[in-house]
């Protein structure tokens, strides 16, 4: 469902991601870990369309720039960007449009689901940054996306909206959607992933497939923090 080929991307002299080589199959989770500045958000915002790149990146056998695989496609960025005259409503509204899509009533489920009906009527410019971050989900799955792409998604949100953002990684996992998670945070992952990849300096230092009854291995956890505290200490010598 999503390939990416030999993804690399540079600013001037400094290379943000080198060699980045990986896929994400239909029903599958798959998350990128590592400390801020690894290159997650480069790689994602590659992915997504807003970045040139050097090497290949396709959605469904499609390149991700085309409009067939923007159809596909649904990304929820690091920072929420909502129009600050709009309301929560209109935003659902205005994605419904864009993509001309029938009102079946999916904005309104979404919306109640992460507690924003109630408030459907207030102003971009009036939401705290954990309703922003509710509503750029929302607006985000309503074209009901099959390859959805999560950066630091947990961020800002509240208990409830968290569990409930769990509760659906594993329902679009269900639904045969290809989701990719970046995070810095191993525990918001937990439970429910199906490969890790573990960024150190804009490359993959590690892979990790979450296999049930694997015994002896290191737990992601572990790993993780075996190869970043072992990134400092070659940086401190």
């Amino acid at each position: 469902m999503l390939q990416v080929e030999q993804v690399t991307k540079k600013y001037g002299k400094l290379t943000a991601n080198r060699d980045i080589s990986f896929t994400v199959d239909e029903g599958q989770i798959a998350v990128l870990l590592g400390p801020n500045g690894a290159g997650k958000s480069t790689i994602i915002k590659c992915i997504s369309g807003l970045l040139r790149f050097g090497g290949k990146i396709l959605i469904n056998g499609n390149d991700n720039k085309s409009v067939d695989a923007k159809r596909l496609i649904g990304y929820v960025p690091e920072i929420p960007a909502v129009y600050e005259l709009l309301t929560i409503s209109e935003h659902m509204e205005f994605i419904r449009r864009a993509y001309r899509l029938e009102d079946d009533g999916y904005d309104k489920y979404l919306l109640e689901r992460f507690e924003l009906w109630d408030k459907k009527d207030k102003p971009g410019k009036e939401l705290s940054k954990g309703m922003q971050q509710k509503l750029s989900i929302c607006c985000t799955l309503l074209h009901r996306p099959r390859v959805i792409i999560f950066d630091e998604p947990m961020v800002g949100l509240d208990p409830h909206a968290i569990k409930e953002l769990k509760k659906m990684f594993v329902e679009l996992k269900q639904q045969g959607c290809a989701v990719l998670i970046s995070t810095h945070m191993i525990d918001s992952v937990e439970n429910y992933w199906d490969v890790a990849h573990i960024m150190i300096n804009g490359s993959f230092a590690a892979t990790k497939y979450n296999i049930s009854g694997e015994s002896g291995e290191k737990s992601l956890e572990e790993l993780f923090f075996e190869i970043t505290e072992g990134e400092k200490a070659g940086a401190a010598e």
